[in-house]
């Protein structure tokens, strides 16, 4: 396996561990929103620290460029954010979740007619692969509770989801690396998060050293880790295969639930994510001659 593939499987698996995080937060009193601040803002501390010691020009942006931080910041982190926890309120969260992963779909097409990139056959098995997959792992069922909000909110996280890929591209083809790009992503989603829904929270996690190095654990392996993972990643790999490989996150989830909260692990569970391994696997066993990929878009 190429490192670039290796790097956003990584990436998937660290995403994987967000609701470890999310629930060890909520007993601190940190609530799903605020914990969208702390997150993004430690974040941007931790990348801004990294880019001070290793080369200060990384925080060099053109301004015709920065509306590509914007994108990535609050039209695709925060924007995604939002519609997600907002469509929880209105959807089962197996639906929420199918919903969000309509994610490597949207980025697909977009990719199709902003990077030319190829949509091959082996792409589109892929795709319905990592999807039905993410349908069986999120456990959707016939019980399952619709409304059109909720759809609406659903498919506007998707769509938010999708939006990192597209517009960490864009940034990349115009020569700014993965520091960068997500030093910006996350200072501009911290700020707006911080304007939405106020920084009070930010004290519970000064309360106690605990406090303080769970929210710190939190930004490191959910954001500051696998966003330098990803975008890196996309250095080497099409958008919309990355987009699928990263669909790896709701497997890593389901095994945290029953190995580190005892859920149960169902048939359907299982069946969903040997169905998203088969996906990845076949993106990285096919040699690319064969599916007419390339190795880098743009």
């Amino acid at each position: 396996m190429k490192k670039h593939a290796a790097y956003i499987l990584a990436a998937g698996v660290l995403w994987g561990f967000m609701g470890v995080f999310v629930r060890a937060l909520a007993k601190i009193g940190i609530s799903s929103t605020g914990a969208i601040m702390l997150r993004c803002g430690l974040a941007a501390l931790m990348l801004g620290l990294t880019m001070l010691i290793r080369d200060r020009r990384l925080f060099a942006v053109r301004l015709r460029d920065f509306w590509c931080f914007l994108g990535s910041g609050l039209c695709s982190m925060l924007f995604f954010t939002y519609c997600y926890f907002t469509s929880m309120e209105y959807l089962d969260l197996g639906t929420a979740a199918i919903l969000l992963y309509t994610a490597p779909s949207i980025v697909i097409v977009l990719s199709r007619f902003i990077f030319r990139e190829k949509l091959t056959p082996v792409k589109v098995l892929a795709l319905l692969l990592s999807f039905a997959g993410c349908c069986l792992v999120s456990g959707v069922g016939t019980d399952t509770r619709l409304s059109a909000q909720g759809i609406l909110l659903g498919l506007g996280a998707g769509l938010g989801y999708a939006l990192y890929s597209i517009f960490a591209r864009l940034a990349m083809n115009r020569g700014y690396g993965s520091l960068t790009i997500s030093f910006y992503t996350s200072l501009l989603a911290a700020a707006g998060a911080a304007i939405v829904w106020g920084t009070r929270e930010a004290a519970i996690m000064l309360r106690s050293p605990y406090n303080a190095l769970l929210c710190l654990a939190t930004a490191a392996a959910s954001f500051y880790l696998p966003y330098l993972l990803y975008t890196s990643g996309l250095e080497g790999t099409e958008t919309g295969r990355a987009s699928i490989m990263a669909s790896i996150e709701p497997v890593v989830a389901t095994l945290c639930g029953v190995l580190i909260f005892h859920e149960r692990l169902t048939a359907s569970s299982a069946c969903g994510a040997l169905l998203v391994l088969a996906a990845i696997a076949l993106l990285n066993i096919i040699p690319r001659k064969k599916d007419g990929s390339a190795g880098k878009a743009g």
